[in-house]
């Protein structure tokens, strides 16, 4: 455990909050939608886990179609029909970090933390895994709320836990696809930004035992991204759009990936595709939070002004 976290405390804490929005706000589960008979299980095509209707259809709605006023009132239902399903609170933390608002994701942290623990009783796997979540989001509400540097201390503190109740889930199942996926994320944030970290250990841990795979190949799409590696980028982009062409966000990626390799390549071509991209992740702006699509048009500005006149 230990050597996990020799690395500056700086280099952890700055990326906190990021993976608070990318792991559920933008990347926590999954395309293998199950029969409501199944208990709403998004991550598990068999022997499902009890997770609730609403809050799969609220998981549905981000990370599958990119519509967050529709996530937003499944999960209210989910607050009221599945109140002890830590999923839920933790995706209504992320909408709350999205908006920034601070209150409401201290809220929803608490609740994530407090719901993974009495979920270890009955389902001892999920339980652990989301009191680990629940963890992480309350050192993302410490550097939101106190900063980087007078935030360190506990959010460094905070992360041991995370990992420390990630160890219990995984020697309860250490192949569970959504363990891994929620791992995996964590993992391959570090990889993308500590120097003797392995991305493609992380990588291997998504492609192996993770799922859906949308997600996971979403994740892997960012990493590489965040690596520089845009050929391999694009390619798991291009993958995540074949299973989820109806969500803005990743349109939004892919022009990210060719503007960077546009430029790179010089290339007015892949220049030009990424305007088109953009273009086609705003036609969906009325179901995007009002700060991204505001960074978006910036993006999209900027990749305009890149052409040749």
């Amino acid at each position: 455990m230990t050597k996990r976290f020799s690395s500056p405390r700086l280099v952890v804490s700055a990326k906190l909050t990021t993976l608070a929005q990318t792991a559920f706000g933008a990347a926590i589960a999954l395309n293998l939608w199950v029969n409501p008979s199944l208990a709403g299980d998004p991550f598990r095509d068999r022997e499902p886990h009890q997770i609730g209707d609403q809050t799969e259809a609220a998981f549905k709605a981000i990370f599958q179609q990119g519509n967050y006023p529709a996530a937003d009132r499944y999960l209210e239902q989910a607050l009221s029909k599945e109140p002890n399903e830590p999923l839920a609170y933790a995706m209504k933390a992320s909408l709350a970090y999205g908006n920034k608002d601070w209150a409401k994701l201290d809220t929803y942290s608490q609740k994530t933390l407090e719901a993974g623990q009495k979920l270890i009783s009955r389902d001892p796997l999920r339980g652990n895994l989301y009191t680990a979540v629940g963890h992480f989001l309350e050192g993302a509400v410490v550097i939101s709320r106190e900063g980087t540097v007078n935030g360190v201390p506990q959010a460094f503190s905070r992360l041991r836990q995370v990992y420390e109740y990630l160890d219990k889930a995984e020697a309860i199942s250490a192949n569970d696809p959504e363990l891994n996926l929620i791992k995996g994320y964590m993992d391959l944030l570090l990889a993308v930004n500590l120097p003797f970290a392995s991305p493609d250990q992380a990588i291997g841990r998504l492609e192996q035992n993770a799922a859906p795979g949308y997600l996971v190949e979403r994740g892997i799409a960012l990493a590489y991204r965040d690596l520089k590696r845009y050929p391999q980028a694009l390619d798991y982009a291009n993958r995540a759009i074949k299973t989820t062409s109806d969500n803005p966000e990743i349109y939004y990626l892919k022009a990210q990936i060719l503007k960077e390799l546009g430029q790179k390549e010089k290339s007015q071509q892949m220049i030009q595709e990424a305007i088109a991209n953009f273009d086609k992740a705003l036609t969906k702006k009325s179901q995007l939070p009002g700060d991204l699509v505001k960074q978006i048009e910036r993006e999209h500005r900027s990749a305009v002004s890149l052409k040749n006149p």
